[in-house]
């Protein structure tokens, strides 16, 4: 079993940059899959960026490319987003996602086990 928290949402004006981060609990950290999606209002959840396990590469939405960047610390258990260049349409609850040693379908919400209980990020224009 696997337990997210993320955290650093806010309010931020259009331009700007936030970081947000997501803890995991568990031990194995590095053999997980770890995702960022994100759900606006009246909307499904769509995929924001992934960082493969073990050291494997990243992946991201086009909508997010060149403006957003996935990191992670496995030393501290913890996935970054850093989201910069931030437009109103960003505005969402952002939630993280893991899944061991998930190596196909790194988009789709329904191939990852765990989750967090969401941060909300809002950009005014």
């Amino acid at each position: 079993q696997v337990q997210l928290v993320e955290s650093g949402g806010g309010l931020v004006q259009a331009g700007g940059s936030l970081r947000l981060s997501c803890a995991a609990s568990g031990r194995t950290f590095s053999s997980y899959t770890l995702g960022w999606f994100r759900q606006a209002p009246g909307k499904e959840r769509e995929f924001v960026a992934a960082s493969r396990y073990n050291g494997g590469d990243t992946k991201f939405a086009d909508s997010v490319k060149g403006r957003f960047t996935i990191s992670r610390d496995n030393a501290k258990n913890t996935v970054y987003l850093q989201m910069n260049s931030l437009k109103p349409e960003d505005t969402a609850v952002y939630y993280c996602a893991a899944r061991l040693t998930l190596n196909i379908g790194l988009n789709f919400p329904s191939n990852y086990a765990y989750w967090g209980q969401g941060t909300q990020v809002t950009v005014s224009s």
